[in-house]
This record gives C-alpha cells, structure tokens and sequence, in this order.
C-alpha cells in the first residue's frame, strides 16, 4: 500500500510539473527536399543529386518572479545520411541589462551582420575547386560553437552584442580564443527602413602566427515590395587576403511570389596573381500554402586560380540549378 501510495504520488506530482512545463514549451522545425543539377567545366563537379534536411526544435520559456525571462532552446537536425544530431542548445537570461546566452547559439557577428546574398533564400553554390575562405559577403565566424553571448538593452534602433568562445587550447598546440562583435542600427526615411550593420570576428592563433580576422560591413534599405542589400567581407589569415563584394535585390510580387537576384564577387591578393571567384544568381520563391513553400535557384559561377600560396589548382565555372521544397511547422 505505502508503494501503491508514492507511486501514486509520484505520477500525480510528475503529471503537475508537465502539465505546468508543457503550457511554456513550443515545438517548431521545417524538413526540406532539394534537387540539384550542376554542369561544370571540371567533370568531376558534374551532375545531378538530391538531399533532404531537416530541423526539430524546442524552446522552454519561463518568467520569474524577479522579473527574469529565462528562455532553453535545443535543435535537433537530420540529413539524408541520416546524420541525426543536436545543433544548438541554448540558455538565455534577459532583462533590463539586456540578454545573456549561453551554450552553442550564433554569435553576435552573425546575429547583426548584413549579407548581399540574404536576398535569396537558398545558399548561393560554390565551385568545388576554390581554395578561398569566402565565397559570399557572409563573415567567417565560429558558427554556433560553444560561447557565452552579451546583447546590450535595444537602445532606439540601435542593437548590438558581443561573443567570447574559449577552445581550449593553449599557444603551443593552436588556435586560441574568439572575440566576436556585431551591430546594426535602423531608421526610417521617407517611408524607406534603411539598416546599417557591421560585424568582426578575430581568433587568436599561435605565437608568432597572424591571427584569424574576419568583417563585414553592410546596408539593407527596404521601401515598399523592394528589398536592396549591399556588403562587403573580408578575411584575413595566413596566406589569406580575400575581399568580398556583393549587391543583391529581392521583389515582392504578391503575398504568395517573390524574385530575389544577387551578385558577389572575390578575390585573394596576397599572390602575385589574384585569386578570383564571382557568382550571379536569381530565384523565384512561391508559397504554395500555409507552411509549404518552393524555391528555383539558379547561379552561375567562375572561378580563377591565383599564384599565391595556398591558391587552388584547377580553374572552374559553370551553372548551378536547384529546386527546394520547404514546409515549416
């Protein structure tokens, strides 16, 4: 009878809690089909291929009686590798002072940089022979390692926050800590929301050896239907000089049809001869319903070599098709 009574107990007290914790949980996540077509100068870069991805994600928030919003979010991700793992899992703290996170998130750099390419939104195609660090105006970062993340109180239309990611490592064996930043600031004029962004993202490398430096510097003006974005990138490591350059435009049809178009160009001067890559793309975005939606891409890349150290070998350009079938929940 006592073991009758606590189990009794037990699943009633355990039915509370998750009932209580489940009325601040959401569920949310999409899976993608794609099929991709691509012809190449380099053989070994033609062809066609298809591949799924998709992401699962949970978020808990909570308020407490301080006042404290307290937020857990963890994403899980699969592919048609069926590779399942988590991708990001996240504490964040706010309030007055503004917001801390902590764990594997995006970084301030990434959180209020400006990319060209952001017009579109499938990921524009690299050739499969580059050496080069950027192929977009998008800033090479840490990604969504773990780090502890400040985001200052939004102050007007300014927004901004800064990122610290230890690796563990020490000066002997290689690459050392990551100090990240971004902002942007937004206004109106005339109708027009104009947003000024910039971002910077350094890892310190062994001694002697030139750290890791990465930036990005951006405006996204929008104005009715149109969306124009302009950026520019650089990157900086050994044997590495690389700029990046892109402008890009998105059009809203109607509710359900949008055109996106972008240009980006690279290059790597730290040869005697610059290492170049430029892409051209469009796509056509179509919502078939609520949660469903297709996306047309299609890019056409070049790619020269360069006489640096470290520049690749094999000269490639082609064309990049791809059809995305995307439902969101």
């Amino acid at each position: 009878m006592r073991k009758l009574l606590l189990g009794t107990t037990a699943l009633a007290a355990a039915a509370t809690l998750s009932a209580n914790a489940l009325a601040d949980v959401s569920i949310s996540g999409y899976y993608e089909w794609k099929y991709q077509s691509r012809s190449s100068a380099v053989a070994a870069n033609d062809g066609t291929s298809m591949a799924t991805d998709s992401e699962i994600k949970f978020t808990f928030n909570n308020k407490t009686d301080s006042g404290l919003d307290v937020k857990m979010a963890v994403e899980m991700t699969s592919d048609d590798a069926e590779t399942t793992s988590i991708d990001e899992s996240s504490l964040s703290i706010a309030g007055g002072f503004g917001r801390i996170v902590l764990g594997s998130d995006d970084n301030a750099a990434d959180n209020y940089a400006i990319d060209a390419e952001d017009v579109v939104a499938e990921d524009i195609q690299a050739t499969g022979t580059t050496t080069l660090s950027l192929t977009d105006t998008d800033l090479e970062t840490t990604g969504d390692t773990n780090k502890i993340t400040y985001h200052i109180p939004a102050m007007g239309g300014l927004k901004g926050g800064i990122s610290y990611t230890d690796n563990g490592t020490d000066s002997t064996t290689g690459s050392q800590d990551s100090i990240e930043i971004g902002a942007a600031y937004t206004l109106d004029a005339g109708g027009a929301s104009i947003t000024i962004g910039g971002a910077t993202s350094n890892t310190e490398q062994v001694s002697g050896t030139v750290d890791t430096e990465s930036s990005n510097i951006g405006v996204s003006i929008t104005s009715g239907n149109i969306t124009a974005k302009v950026a520019q990138a650089t990157y900086e490591a050994v044997n590495k000089n690389e700029e990046a350059n892109g402008v890009g435009v998105k059009f809203k049809i109607s509710d359900a049809m949008s055109l996106g178009a972008y240009t980006v160009k690279v290059e790597d001067d730290t040869g005697t001869t610059d290492e170049e890559y430029t892409n051209t793309g469009a796509e056509v975005t179509y919502t078939i319903a609520s949660g469903l939606t297709a996306y047309f891409n299609i890019s056409d890349y070049d790619y020269k070599t360069g006489a640096g150290t470290g520049a690749g070998t094999t000269a490639d350009s082609g064309t990049v098709s791809k059809l995305t079938v995307k439902a969101t929940f």
